[in-house]
């Protein structure tokens, strides 16, 4: 396979020209390829033959890896920068591991990918998190529910035995689990009919934090819980009174139908200081039949519920009770025929923007209990429709929640086989789509880069769209949210620059799409002079000690980067020549940075180099490449940068 090397790794690129191909060019061709010819310096195979020398430095490492990183070719990469990590740790920077784990998790090292990218984030490597977004639908029935994307996740303190009936309370959420008393149900008279004998439900509670992940679980403290059955409650926005699900039992009595069944209630409760007490039962219960899963409308002057009382049309309807005072309630009125059918209508949820929410086995649906949804109006519901798949499965699916424009939660059977024991909480939000655009700019000038090329890639390291700008500069990208993403640009003449990105998993913080000014920073680096070789092989500069000129042991991986040059292009000439800082007598500068040019020279004849392909040269601190000229104050680190020496192709 053809490898594409990006000239800022390695310059000039081109075909191995020999030097007779030089001399059969005509004089106008030679003209025209002065500046070209010396393309054939391939700075990757140079690195990998000094490497070979034992030659190991950081840097080479790290440009290697780029060299390989930069072309999607992470299996090569994964060797220089897992080695730079592993034998230089003191000078692995933190982008170093971000693309060893990269590089990892693309030839499938997941496990040792995550070591790295843990490293990474102790490091303080961080990437951009992206608040803004545009959602697929910004309203619950602007497209209709059916044409809504949704993500879905069981939530992690779900149980191995029914876990159903999610409320919201504050920033937590409450829920019936059948959690504990695993033992007990069998010691009792079991005749608590519709709860499939399953160890008795308690109420229990977990906050959820600003990411939307759940913390510890802990049971409702008070008199709420008791040896039967808790379930499904609501509470006011004040969360100090909450209503909940119950079997027939109150100060300690259990209360039967005609037919020695215990029936479900609706309990009142009070909550004091962090516990709940004062439990009443609501006046329209009765020992006959059963009321349950309450729901409060927005304005918490009604209650909704199910029930099977006289009246009903299935098997239980959805009712509801106005709330004149605090303990003072109309007689229940039936939702309707529109609502309610000759099955099931059960676990009424109504939201904040009046939607009602109910689960129905009687309406179509895929199967079971499904989820459906209708407006509530002053007289009247709006149409009645439903979710599809992924809410809704082919089993039960039931006990919806929802803050619209934030998340939801349900309960559903589907992963299981075992009834109600299989019932699971699920959490829900809306599919959103970020929006991230920006131009490509130059960091020096501020100038727009046309035509730079822009690659989008999943936390995976694939590849999942690429863009060319054109004469505005700016790139634009859909993505997902809760996932995490690498922006990669590059173009010929600048450093590739990658930003990474972090999406919410919340799509509902502001309703319109982000425009990313997002400058790559891209720092021009080509073309290097044509005769400038350490330009060429990115050389570090050769740098000496104040008023020394013997070769240091970091200048000698340069200089093996050099040598290798010159045994691989055996047609290559080069020019050393040697600098020093400005302190210190011009007329002694000169002489040692002539010292320093031939020392530099000794040390590539030592190793084998012809004399008649180099010269060496001394030119004092007449080419200072900074500020520090005689007179201004400079630190050593400053006057260090102009003790050194370049290597120049001679013609």
């Amino acid at each position: 396979m053809k490898t594409y090397i990006y000239k800022t790794i390695l310059s000039f690129l081109g075909l191995i020209v020999c030097a007779n191909s030089f001399a059969q060019i005509s004089k106008i061709q030679k003209a025209d390829a002065k500046y070209d010819k010396y393309h054939y310096i391939d700075a990757r195979e140079i690195y990998l033959k000094v490497v070979e020398k034992g030659y190991h430095s950081a840097e080479i490492y790290r440009k290697l890896g780029d060299t390989y990183y930069f072309n999607s070719e992470y299996s090569g990469a994964t060797k220089w920068y897992y080695s730079l990590i592993q034998e230089f740790p003191s000078e692995a920077v933190t982008i170093d591991y971000f693309r060893a784990a990269q590089c990892l998790k693309s030839i499938g090292q997941h496990k040792e990918a995550d070591k790295l990218m843990a490293i990474y984030k102790s490091k303080g490597g961080k990437a951009i998190a992206i608040d803004s977004y545009k959602n697929v639908a910004d309203t619950l029935f602007e497209k209709g529910v059916h044409d809504k994307l949704f993500e879905i996740e069981k939530i992690k303190v779900n149980t191995e035995f029914s876990d159903f009936g999610p409320s919201f309370f504050g920033d937590k959420i409450v829920f019936a689990s059948s959690d504990k008393s695993i033992n007990e149900f069998e010691d009792k008279n079991v005749d608590l009919s519709g709860w499939d004998k399953q160890p008795f439900l308690d109420l229990y509670q977990v906050v959820v934090d600003e990411d939307l992940n759940l913390q510890e679980v802990e049971i409702l403290k008070g008199d709420v819980n008791t040896e039967y059955h808790e379930s499904s409650a609501v509470f006011t926005k004040d969360g100090n009174t909450m209503y909940f699900t119950r079997n027939n039992f109150l100060y300690g009595k259990k209360r039967r139908d005609k037919d020695h069944v215990v029936r479900l209630k609706i309990y009142k409760a009070t909550k004091i200081g962090d516990t709940w007490g004062n439990v009443k039962e609501l006046p329209f219960n009765d020992d006959s039949y059963s009321i349950g899963h309450p729901a409060l409308s927005p304005d918490e002057d009604r209650l909704y519920f199910a029930s099977d009382m006289p009246g009903t049309l299935g098997m239980s309807d959805i009712w509801y009770v106005d709330i004149l005072s605090e303990d003072l309630y109309t007689t229940p009125t039936n939702l309707g025929d529109k609502i309610n059918t000759v099955a099931r209508e059960t676990f009424p949820f109504v939201s904040a923007e009046d939607n009602l929410y109910f689960s129905s086995d009687g309406h179509k649906g895929l199967g079971g209990l499904d989820i459906f949804i209708t407006k509530v109006m002053e007289d009247d519901f709006g149409e009645i429709v439903t979710f599809g798949e992924p809410i809704n499965s082919t089993k039960d699916d039931f006990s919806f929640i929802i803050k619209e424009n934030r998340i939801g939660y349900f309960t559903s059977n589907r992963e299981g086989d075992r009834g109600s024991k299989s019932d699971d909480i699920y959490q829900i939000w809306e599919r959103c789509q970020i929006t991230i655009q920006g131009p490509i700019l130059d960091e020096e000038t501020n100038e727009l880069i046309p035509n730079a090329e822009v690659a989008l890639l999943n936390s995976n390291n694939d590849v999942i769209q690429t863009m060319t700008v054109g004469d505005d500069a700016i790139f634009t990208f859909n993505l997902d949210c809760n996932e995490a993403y690498v922006l990669r640009a590059k173009k010929d003449g600048y450093n590739p620059e990658e930003k990474v990105l972090e999406t919410p998993k919340n799509p509902k913080t502001i309703e319109m799409p982000i425009v990313l000014n997002m400058p790559m920073t891209l720092k021009e680096t080509d073309p290097c002079p044509p005769n400038d070789l350490g330009c060429k092989l990115t050389l570090q500069p050769i740098y000496f000690d104040y008023d020394q000129s013997n070769i240091r042991l970091d200048a000698e991986i340069e200089l093996a980067k050099i040598l290798t040059a010159l045994d691989e292009y055996p047609q290559l000439k080069i020019s050393i020549e040697s600098h020093t800082d400005s302190r210190g007598k011009d007329s002694y500068n000169l002489k040692l940075s002539q010292a320093r040019a031939k020392s530099t020279l000794q040390w590539l004849i030592d190793k084998g180099v012809s004399k008649n392909r180099l010269s060496a040269k001394g030119v004092g601190e007449s080419q200072l490449i900074n500020k520090c000229v005689n007179s201004v104050e400079c630190t050593d680190a400053e006057h260090q940068l102009n003790r050194r020496s370049m290597f120049l192709i001679k013609e």
